[in-house]
């Protein structure tokens, strides 16, 4: 290979810059992408398939599934036929909750996926969607995101599982046992990247790819915890995170992506940079003088290829030939691209079956998966006087709230545009459930999310009079403008002005510095409050919303997040009893945005309360109402099986104590009590989803090894010490047994 063949092979341009749809539905590439592809100047192409605000591409614009496949063959054919290698290219897409393409299922965002805390049914949809990406040529995905959420003002936080990173550790095993399988070569197995490496969800002030300021061994024991697992368990891609920690940018940190993930780790898959982070080198860290200096970094500290591909291309092969970059570190990063490329089975089988990708891609079964694992994530934070659930004879029930009929807005970041009726919105979701029966179910919007405006509330408040029952549906948004328009808030019609009207208030680049609801939200609930009728609030949001008069006026309170394509009818099946609520939540949801950071795992040290408040969540991690009443007992502590590797098993038997069957997350927490650094009070050990009918017990069995008891020494060394522990088990990481554990220096 010569130096520019090898430097395309680590450079992904924009996939969608390099053809134009044609009215047939073909596409032509352009000239001179042809061009780059039979000098061998491109390696791999980001984002062929994807289509939102972001890339310009729409419903007009954009490829059906059958029509995205042909395209790629037709890339694929005309790379292997025209360069002088034939080397096929690398295909990576976007698929953070459901492959990021126009008719591909749209399933809940992360962190209502971590708040079902069933690892099963996720590990499930992570093959649906390596099945739908897979089908139309898309070989590698960014996702999952392993970021632990240390303040969730952050506007990322709808894409991480949550705060914990044991939780986060298991969702992240299940994302990469589903989405790669058993053969990364399978026609239904896809490349998982693990995103984004360090730091990230840690930064100052919840704000996006600032600096992470912490230690070694914290950034070992909690942020590093959630990938080191998924690289055990055969993760071959790693993308590097924005931010910097201790003064390093992590895209040049030999530390992280040498040291740590290839040496102690033992890492073989290749590293790619998120976007534009290269260029922050020089333009925002400034730790490079120059492009030249920038890439010589990156390629020596271990990063392999560059999303958008600006700075290889510009920089690389002039850094080489002025000597400051050597061919044997280049052949290294491209010596990994290749490897991954045979292993994805690219060289045997480059093409995919359009028919194929026509028949996966949104089929009915995936739709039914993403409404179930909605159900599931759904967490039930108020429920007062059993208003919930609703009895289907109710009598007129009144949707209000600008999310009860908002398509996008249920959807969040990272989402492609959808054909009119894709969506299950909750109005439509209550319509379904009560047989179709419009005159039984009454809507208006009543406000927008971020706007003060209030001429919907006379409309929304007559509406709310007729009815017997209110769901207000409110929140946030994270909708990008897809050319929808705005709702007008007396008639709840859409309207398209020239003026767009964006409601996005969280996602990607949308950090906030409060958490409460925007525009007129909480004064249009209070409203409604006053007409002294069952008020139910459903939060439609991507981030944790604190507003106390809300805990404490509304009947029932839903925390939804954004519960994707099939959202409307899996809150349904909650609010009308059809599903148990069985979601726990994995943020701690304050009670005031001055108590962040609220996470549960606090220091010994972290004292007791502000002057105005103590430091306790509103909502604790692990918290979930259910419809039924879960009894937990005889707490025991077992010697280990000897199948069993460990010091001990804990047993605790759970009982369903109501009238209703349901799912219960059984919860293990473990203190130290004694060590060598100091400990949080407790951290999450092990949890189990069990079902149970009404009356039937069962017993929980958690095996105490080392992955339970070791932490981060001085030495950035995993130990276990000898000592006492206290073994905690229950519904939250604020209810629970205990039972006590000595670990003696001999035991195994």
């Amino acid at each position: 290979m010569t130096i520019p063949e090898k430097i395309g092979q680590l450079i992904q341009p924009f996939g969608w810059k390099c053809y134009e749809k044609q009215e047939d539905g073909s596409i032509r590439l352009t000239d001179e992408f042809k061009e780059q592809l039979r000098q061998g100047a491109v390696g791999s192409l980001y984002g062929v398939l994807r289509a939102d605000p972001w890339t310009e591409v729409t419903l007009a614009t954009g490829l059906s599934p059958e029509q995205g496949a042909r395209a790629i063959n037709e890339i694929q054919e005309y790379a292997m036929q025209h360069s002088r290698l034939g080397i096929p290219v690398l295909f990576g897409e976007e698929c953070s909750h459901g492959h990021m393409a126009i008719g591909a299922t749209v399933f809940p965002v992360p962190i209502l996926l971590g708040c079902s805390w069933n690892i099963e049914l996720y590990k499930e949809m992570c093959r649906a969607v390596a099945v739908e990406t897979r089908s139309q040529g898309g070989a590698v995905t960014y996702s999952p995101v392993l970021d632990v959420v240390r303040d969730p003002r952050w506007g990322r936080t709808e894409e991480c599982f949550g705060e914990d990173p044991y939780l986060i550790a298991e969702f992240a095993v299940a994302a990469v046992e589903g989405l790669q399988g058993e053969d990364l070569a399978d026609e239904n197995s896809l490349l998982a990247t693990l995103k984004h490496f360090a730091g990230y969800g840690s930064t100052e002030g919840g704000r996006n790819a600032q600096p992470a300021h912490m230690g070694l061994r914290e950034l070992h024991e909690v942020d590093l915890l959630p990938f080191r697992k998924a690289v055990e368990a055969g993760a071959r891609s790693i993308m590097t995170a924005y931010n910097e920690i201790d003064g390093i940018p992590c895209t040049s940190s030999p530390y992280l992506l040498n040291e740590v993930l290839r040496q102690e780790w033992g890492f073989d898959g290749f590293v790619i940079t998120d976007c534009g982070a290269l260029g922050m080198l020089v333009n925002g860290h400034n730790v490079a003088a120059s492009g030249e200096e920038a890439v010589k970094l990156a390629l020596e500290s271990g990063t392999d290829m560059e999303m958008s591909g600006e700075m290889f291309n510009k920089h690389l092969l002039s850094a080489i030939e002025q000597g400051l970059l050597n061919e044997e570190t280049l052949d290294k990063a491209v010596l990994r691209v290749l490897s991954l490329k045979f292993e994805l089975g690219l060289f045997d089988r480059p093409t995919v079956d359009p028919v194929k990708a026509s028949q996966v891609i949104g089929s009915l079964e995936h739709k039914q998966l993403a409404r179930k694992i909605a159900a599931e994530g759904i967490v039930l934070l108020k429920n007062e006087r059993q208003t919930l659930p609703l009895n289907k004879n109710i009598g007129k029930v009144a949707v209000i709230g600008p999310n009860a009929n908002a398509p996008y807005n249920q959807l969040g970041d990272y989402t492609s545009p959808q054909e009119e009726g894709q969506i299950a919105t909750l109005l439509d979701g209550v319509r379904a459930a009560l047989g179709g029966d419009r005159e039984r179910v009454l809507y208006a919007p009543g406000c927008r999310i971020k706007e003060e405006a209030r001429e919907g509330f006379a409309t929304a408040i007559d509406c709310a009079r007729q009815a017997d029952t209110i769901i207000v549906a409110i929140g946030g948004s994270s909708a990008r403008d897809f050319g929808e328009g705005t709702i007008d808030l007396v008639t709840g019609a859409a309207v398209v002005t020239d003026n767009a009207q964006s409601e996005m208030e969280c996602g990607e680049g949308i950090d906030r510095m409060t958490l409460n609801l925007l525009g007129s939200q909480l004064e249009l609930v209070k409203e409604l409050r006053k007409l002294d009728k069952p008020l139910i609030v459903v939060y439609i949001n991507g981030r944790p919303i604190v507003e106390p008069w809300i805990v404490e006026h509304a009947d029932a309170i839903v925390e939804a997040w954004y519960p994707g394509q099939e959202g409307g009818h899996a809150l349904a099946d909650i609010l009308f009893g059809d599903v148990n609520p069985s979601g726990k939540l994995t943020v701690s949801i304050p009670r005031h945005v001055g108590q962040l950071p609220v996470y549960y795992y606090k220091r010994r040290t972290r004292g007791k309360r502000y002057l105005e408040m103590d430091f306790e969540a509103q909502y604790p991690f692990g918290y979930g109402l259910s419809y039924t009443s879960f009894e937990y007992s005889q707490l025991r502590i077992e010697d280990a099986g000897a199948d069993e590797e460990g010091y001990a098993a804990a047993v605790v038997d759970v009982r369903n104590s109501g009238q209703m069957a349901g799912q219960e997350v059984v919860q293990l927490y473990i203190t130290d009590h004694a060590a060598s650094v100091t400990r949080p009070q407790k951290l999450l050990k092990g949890f189990r989803k069990i079902w149970l009918e009404p009356g039937e017990s069962k017993q929980v069995r958690f095996v105490i090894g080392r992955e339970q008891l070791e932490f981060v020494g001085q030495q950035l060394q995993r130990v276990v010490e000898a000592g006492d522990f206290t073994i905690m088990i229950g519904s939250s990481s604020q209810h629970y047994l205990e039972a006590p554990l000595r670990v003696s220096s001999e035991a195994r």
